[in-house]
């Protein structure tokens, strides 16, 4: 194929309604994607990543901290609760191959499939919210890789019905950073915040008002609706492949809320097992914390850290 017919192509698929999103109105609509999912590396079979042992080495440390970059978006009118690119790029390259296919049921602004087209990873990310299957579009046709053999694509459906697109056994990674039960769905306070009179004072930075949005529910209707989609993803997945779900714990009327713990606890009952638990440190991206809890209440500052809770498929169990 010339060079110019290879850029006819890619300006054809550029200009596509459907090639980098599926709204509800879209003819694919709840339907089964064909999407690749195989490797496209040379690595050995037994391999679960394409990484060099140095690289590994570094991914054994149990905490982790990243950087953000000009493409990341950390305005939270936008999007209340983004993660970096860097972080995303991170746990594909860990725990899969080019070309295998990565699944982020919680899309929102579309970073994961952002780190995925870096990547060259194959990627489907699902969201309630047409808004941020707009800006998903956005962020992937303004890098759009003539050079990548993977596509990436945002689809406007509930993470519900994601067993009607996706087949049995050909997902490698499920990677998301999910709502966090109804912890943004209050007004701000910025009592951890040093400069409490800032412009998110009084806001309440949800995601919507949605029934079916996870963000609206308390932490036992969240940790069940987490555990029903889960589940459904479970076959989905090949055996041994992993699911990293990021979350905080949070602080309600001065009781800790372990989500961490629910959902370990919640996926483990669903068929998932837990291999590892990664510290997100997010002290070096945290500005002007205040003095909380002091002089008379120790309070551990929930915006300094995150968990990433790492589960795969056993080979044997349930299905």
């Amino acid at each position: 194929m010339t060079l110019m017919s290879e850029k006819k192509k890619t300006d054809d698929i550029a200009t596509s309604d459907d090639y980098f999103v599926i709204r509800e109105n879209s003819p694919q609509y709840g339907k089964r994607l064909e999407i690749a999912h195989a490797r496209l590396c040379t690595c050995e079979p037994s391999h679960i990543n394409c990484m060099t042992a140095k690289e590994w080495l570094k991914s054994q440390l149990g905490v982790w901290q990243f950087f953000y970059e000009s493409r990341d978006i950390r305005d939270k009118s936008i999007h209340p609760a983004t993660f970096p690119i860097a972080l995303s790029k991170k746990v594909i390259e860990l725990f899969t191959h080019q070309g295998e296919l990565v699944l982020d049921p919680f899309v929102g602004s579309g970073t994961t499939l952002v780190a995925a087209s870096d990547t060259n990873r194959n990627a489907v990310g699902f969201d309630l919210q047409k808004h941020y299957i707009a800006l998903c579009e956005k962020r992937l046709r303004e890098q759009a890789n003539l050079f990548n053999c993977s596509r990436q694509l945002a689809i406007q459906d509930d993470a519900r019905n994601i067993h009607h697109y996706i087949s049995d056994d050909t997902i490698s990674l499920i990677w998301t950073s999910p709502p966090y039960a109804n912890l943004l769905n209050r007004e701000r306070k910025n009592k951890s915040r040093r400069e409490r009179h800032n412009e998110q004072l009084g806001k309440v930075e949800q995601y919507s008002q949605d029934e079916r949005d996870l963000g609206t529910m308390s932490i036992e209707d969240y940790t069940k609706a987490m555990g029903d989609i889960f589940e459904s993803l479970l076959p989905l997945l090949r055996p041994k492949a992993h699911c990293v779900i990021n979350v905080p714990d949070m602080w309600w009327e001065n009781q800790r809320i372990t989500i961490h713990v629910s959902l370990i606890e919640e996926f483990r009952k669903r068929g998932y097992e837990l291999r590892n638990i990664i510290i997100w440190d997010r002290t070096n991206v945290v500005n002007k914390i205040g003095i909380f809890g002091w002089p008379s209440n120790y309070i551990t500052m929930g915006v300094t850290f995150e968990y990433l809770l790492d589960f795969w498929r056993p080979l044997t169990g349930k299905v």
